[in-house]
């Protein structure tokens, strides 16, 4: 179902979390959660961004730097949000781990994890998707000159480890719940910018893809990479990997910038842009139950400001 002539995209965004979705509106966070017994809990909280209290953040480029640790951060937040709300979670009671954070950050300690969280996810993905990459392709150093061809192999390297990764994920049980919400909370966006009423029965009838996707994001990373990294020549691996580090934040905020005008324009060559991404999301959404939709739009509902146009995209 679409009608791009009524379609008015909204900056709302969200995170499918542990049977709920996670909302970032204009002003607030709303996180929705089903719980055992039933009920739908949600919980709001005002929106603390580095890009509220910084002209710089607003900057075309470094908003987009800034705006992919902002949501890592509430990523994980969310997350463990979710998680404290699960019967497993008060079940296993206080892990070693977690007493020994009590002990040396105290009140803060809550914060430190969500942050040693975040740090652990980027060592991850530096491993996955930058050393791992460049390590492989440097067996094919010697059949191979051109240093433009050689970072466009390692491109395709980190790509197909990309889609791997998502096959792989996509096979557990636990995560293909969590991408159920994901497709609800996809539905749910696509339900507002169509200007329908936010009902399950409405929402229902929406794809559960959605061009403003952070799987679409991903992708784009991925394939900016590409390119900037071509102007650096090929250097040895020690350099490669710091540079590409150092270049991260750059390619994430050109990449928010590509997303953020395709997701804006309904153009031939913005359509050709989100394709693949589009694409891709097969893999990282479900079509979710009614239950599933009453959730997000509930998350939904959290974060919406009675300014006109206060969310416009």
């Amino acid at each position: 179902m679409s009608d791009n002539n009524n379609i008015c995209p909204t900056s709302i965004g969200g995170q499918a979390v542990i049977e709920g979705v996670m909302m970032k509106g204009p002003e607030d966070i709303a996180i929705a959660i089903r719980k055992s017994s039933g009920d739908i809990l949600l919980h709001k909280q005002p929106l603390k961004s580095a890009a509220r209290r910084n002209r710089l953040f607003k900057l075309p480029v470094f908003r987009g730097m800034f705006a992919l640790i902002d949501t890592m951060v509430l990523g994980v937040r969310a997350l463990t949000f979710s998680a404290e709300q699960m019967e497993f979670a008060e079940e296993e009671g206080t892990s070693g781990f977690d007493k020994f954070v009590e002990k040396i950050f105290g009140d803060k300690a809550e914060e430190a994890t969500i942050y040693f969280s975040v740090f652990l996810s980027l060592v991850f993905t530096v491993l996955l998707f930058i050393i791992l990459p460049t390590f492989l392709i440097r067996f094919l150093k010697f059949s191979v000159q051109s240093t433009i061809v050689m970072n466009l192999m390692e491109g395709v390297i980190r790509i197909t480890v990309f889609i791997i990764y998502l096959l792989a994920v996509s096979k557990i049980k636990d995560i293909q719940r969590v991408f159920e919400y994901h497709g609800a909370e996809h539905k749910v966006i696509h339900c507002y910018e169509h200007r329908q009423e936010l009902t399950v029965e409405n929402a229902a009838r929406f794809t559960t893809l959605h061009p403003r996707c952070g799987t679409s994001f991903l992708l784009i990373v991925l394939v900016v990479s590409i390119i900037v990294f071509s102007f650096l020549g090929w250097p040895n691996l020690l350099v490669r990997v710091v540079s590409r580090l150092l270049l991260l934040p750059v390619v994430g905020g050109i990449s928010y910038e590509i997303i953020k005008w395709a997701g804006r324009s309904n153009s031939l060559a913005s359509r050709i842009v989100r394709k693949p991404g589009l694409f891709l999301q097969k893999l990282t959404t479900r079509e979710p139950d009614e239950g599933q939709l009453e959730v997000a739009i509930e998350a939904l509902k959290g974060v919406l400001v009675e300014q006109e146009g206060a969310d416009a995209w």
